[in-house]
């Protein structure tokens, strides 16, 4: 019995233990933030029901979300680095809230559109701040492990939130924003008091953005993350207009089945997260894309919810290979005053998805639901191929980094 009793205290340790406390509070804000997540899951949704839009209209409308976010973490990466990257994601949170609220109010074409563009800028912008700190405060052999936390956090809260949020935008969707926006606020108060500024003092670097587009390595890698991101951002495009229109599951249904995915990251991501971390990332990663690709492939044939939760449990085990991976390479092989840039490309290839995700998305959806799903299949086995063409180069910038403490500066 004592044995038992220190082998699970010896694996909560091992799982939780020697992150700083400023850590911790950027984890529990962005728990806070997750599980009040619930408008973007339902966009579709809410835009072809509430709003009355056309299936084509809607992914035009969630492209203008996407564009505003392929801005915002450009803007957001050198802000992160400039000001700093505790004021760049409290303050996108608390405009992320703002626009939450004018979003859910609008009713005309041009003010919902104009909102979603917003919504796209400041609602991401804190992608680039959150990796940096994360980058700043770890050390670099435990970056797997606390963006693997926070990857869990978030699916924690994705599960508790589309359970909700499915029940919520049945009774009525102004629910779903103004809870996403008192989450967003919290998130930023939270942050605000409980996390130092970590950004290096170091004087700006010539050439901005110009730096990180001559690293090859990361160019290369932002491509497969393109690939990655752009099967991921069909769970909250096209996946909820496939399954509630054209398979004709009622929404808080599709909540409760797509909620499985944070379940099983929940439960299944800390038992095999230190296994995985044994093997080499960028194989991990690779591994993961191509079992994602065949999970959203097999989507095609979905005609129940049942038949959805069995394609959920296939993508979602891809999903927990890949937790914690690629910000752990990014942090990798950014310089430490570069971080907020290098996570802002990062960032931009999971905008540039939700672009590109409803705009491809809604026309294949159109011809057919097999002509959607075998391309996001195939998606995924290319993003895989790439990942391992760039693993050599990964692995040899991985032997040649600096060790490095991690940054507690307080500025």
């Amino acid at each position: 019995m004592s044995t038992s009793f220190a082998e699970r205290l010896g694996f909560l340790r091992s799982a939780v233990g020697g992150l700083p406390r400023p850590f911790w509070a950027l984890w529990s804000g962005t728990l806070v933030n997750r599980l009040g997540t619930m408008v973007m899951p339902f966009t579709g949704v809410y835009l072809t029901q509430a709003r009355g839009m056309s299936v084509a209209a809607a992914g035009l409308v969630m492209a203008v979300f996407g564009a505003g976010s392929l801005l915002s973490q450009l803007l957001a990466g050198v802000l992160a680095d400039r000001i700093g990257r505790r004021a760049t994601l409290a303050g996108s949170m608390v405009a992320t809230a703002v626009t939450m609220l004018a979003l859910g109010y609008s009713t005309s074409l041009f003010a919902v559109t104009a909102a979603m563009f917003v919504l796209g800028l400041v609602i991401d912008a804190y992608r680039p701040a959150s990796n940096a700190l994360v980058a700043d405060l770890v050390s670099p052999a435990e970056r797997p492990r606390a963006y693997g936390l926070l990857f869990w956090a978030i699916n924690l809260g994705y599960a508790v939130g589309m359970t909700a949020g499915g029940w919520l935008a049945g009774v009525g969707f102004l629910w779903l924003f103004w809870i996403d926006a008192v989450s967003c606020v919290a998130f930023a108060v939270l942050v605000w008091r409980a996390v130092p500024e970590t950004r290096p003092a170091v004087r700006e670097t010539p050439g901005g953005f110009g730096l990180v587009l001559r690293d090859r390595v990361m160019l290369g890698f932002t491509l497969t993350v393109l690939g990655n991101a752009f099967m991921y951002a069909q769970t909250v495009t096209m996946l909820p207009v496939a399954m509630t229109k054209v398979v004709g599951l009622p929404t808080g249904e599709f909540g409760v089945v797509m909620a499985l995915n944070g379940v099983l990251i929940v439960i299944v991501q800390p038992l095999v997260s230190s296994r995985l971390g044994r093997f080499d990332p960028s194989r991990v990663l690779a591994l993961g894309m191509t079992v994602m690709g065949v999970g959203f492939a097999l989507t095609a044939f979905v005609t129940s919810a049942a038949g959805l939760a069995a394609t959920i449990v296939v993508w979602t085990a891809g999903e927990i290979a890949t937790a914690g991976l690629a910000g752990a390479i990014v942090a990798l092989l950014a310089p430490a005053h570069l971080r907020g840039r290098y996570s802002g490309l990062f960032g931009f290839a999971w905008s540039a998805a939700t672009v590109l995700a409803p705009l491809t998305g809604g026309a294949l959806l159109e011809a057919g639901p097999r002509a959607l799903w075998f391309t996001v299949g195939g998606v995924g086995v290319v993003s895989a191929v790439g990942m391992l063409a760039l693993a050599p180069a990964i692995r040899r910038r991985s032997a040649t980094a600096p060790e490095e403490p991690a940054a507690l500066s307080t500025a």
